[in-house]
């Protein structure tokens, strides 16, 4: 879906409207050409593992529309695609389908994919992800199944050893490990009946390019519904610069953040807090969010931010199953992996994020003839969706959704 800043209005408040309304009000069609950002085989790939990833938001989102929720859809993404390599032809199909690989035409998506994920390790992004494949004990694996995952995944499918013990410590060492220690206990026991686990977790302590000043984080009330309110420590700041807009389509204000490492963060707040969350879910692509990303303007404005410390955790196998990756979970080609017959049986999420006042440098001072005598605020202090992505190439790396901020902020 793209959509196209059309007109200014006086207070700086800006407006999108649909491909389709530009259309009609311009009947001359031109073709457009290809949009320079997706013309390298990373960015295209990192914009088809990122649609997989709002799939998969909005399928959990929409089994849990009234709780909190938190992803790296990418870390599920990454053991999705390594276990491809194991696959016969149909159901390696199925998860390319899936994936959005099929629209790629890359013949070395394995190799691209691990640039993606060298992209992504720099230090200063802060982010720290584990993604792995666990294979059901005692499993005789090809090896060249496990030499192809080595190589362009960067690690070695685990096979259970049958140790109860072991195979938990074994397991939450490596996401711990990955982590920098802040994803704990990633299992508190092994799970019953495991033939393939697909395991993904990741952490963020995300910090602001212009840093809050905890002085002036106070107690806001937050707004569930109409009648029902809870307070909440939020990070405030007058004429913070951002990236700002309004979507008329989806009836939700816009702002983005920067954070440091070259991440930004895009904030989706209805217009209402009785607005249903799942337009905006429904209309979330990777292409969509480019535009938006393209099309918000610079301004300043008093801002209001809840501190957050977002710890999620599910089990994700009915919605990969709503997918339509019912068939990995029944009777899938795995050939290449082992000669016994296997099949996936859990997917398995943990994240952490914490995103307080830390940032790199003070906000800019702006002239005070610059002020505006209306000037906006931004204040999330009803139900919102959050989206985090990687400026250079596109990829979602964090994606999340706040109904209630009980337990938010610790």
């Amino acid at each position: 879906m793209k959509n196209y800043l059309v007109f200014l209005l006086a207070a700086t408040i800006f407006s999108f409207t649909s491909s389709q309304d530009a259309a009609e009000e311009n009947p001359t069609v031109v073709e457009e050409e290809e949009d320079p950002f997706y013309k390298t085989p990373l960015n295209r790939l990192a914009s088809s593992a990122s649609n997989f990833g709002y799939d998969l938001f909005r399928i959990q989102a929409s089994k849990n529309p009234s709780i909190n929720i938190f992803m790296s859809p990418l870390t599920l993404a990454t053991a999705l695609s390594a276990i491809s390599l194991g696959a016969g032809q149909r159901t390696e199909s199925l998860i390319h389908r899936t994936l959005y690989y099929d629209l790629l035409n890359d013949p070395k998506v394995h190799a691209t994919y691990k640039e993606l994920l060298a992209s992504l390790s720099s230090k200063d992004k802060g982010v720290k992800s584990a993604s792995r494949v666990i294979l059901e004990r005692r499993l005789r694996l090809k090896l060249d199944f496990v030499t192809q995952m080595e190589k362009f995944y960067g690690y070695k499918p685990r096979v259970l050893s049958g140790n109860a013990r072991l195979d938990i410590s074994e397991a939450n060492d490596f996401v711990q490990k990955r982590t920098d220690g802040k994803v704990l206990k990633f299992f508190k026991e092994v799970p019953s009946g495991v033939s393939v686990l697909l395991l993904g977790a990741a952490y963020f302590k995300g910090q602001w390019v212009y840093k809050f000043n905890p002085r002036e984080t106070i107690q806001r009330e937050f707004y569930t519904d109409e009648q029902t309110s809870t307070s909440v420590s939020m990070m405030t700041a007058n004429n913070v610069p951002v990236r700002y807009g309004l979507d008329s389509d989806f009836s939700c204000r816009i702002i983005q953040l920067p954070l440091s490492g070259g991440i930004s963060i895009m904030f989706f707040l209805p217009l209402t807090v009785t607005q249903n969350l799942t337009l905006i879910e429904e209309g979330l692509t990777s292409e969509f969010v480019h535009d938006i990303d393209q099309a918000l303007q610079s301004v300043t404005m008093k801002l209001s931010v809840p501190k957050m410390k977002l710890d999620y955790e599910a089990e994700l196998g009915s919605a990969f199953a709503d997918m339509k990756l019912q068939p990995l979970f029944l009777t899938p080609d795995f050939s290449k992996i082992s000669s016994k017959s296997v099949k996936v049986t859990q997917a398995v999420h943990k994240v952490v994020m914490e995103l307080n006042e830390d940032g790199r440098e003070e906000s800019p001072k702006v002239d005070p003839k610059q002020i505006n005598y209306f000037p906006l605020e931004f204040h999330l202090d009803h139900p919102f969706i959050f989206v985090l992505r990687a400026d250079d190439n596109g990829a979602l790396l964090f994606i999340g959704k706040v109904m209630n901020p009980k337990g938010l902020s610790r």
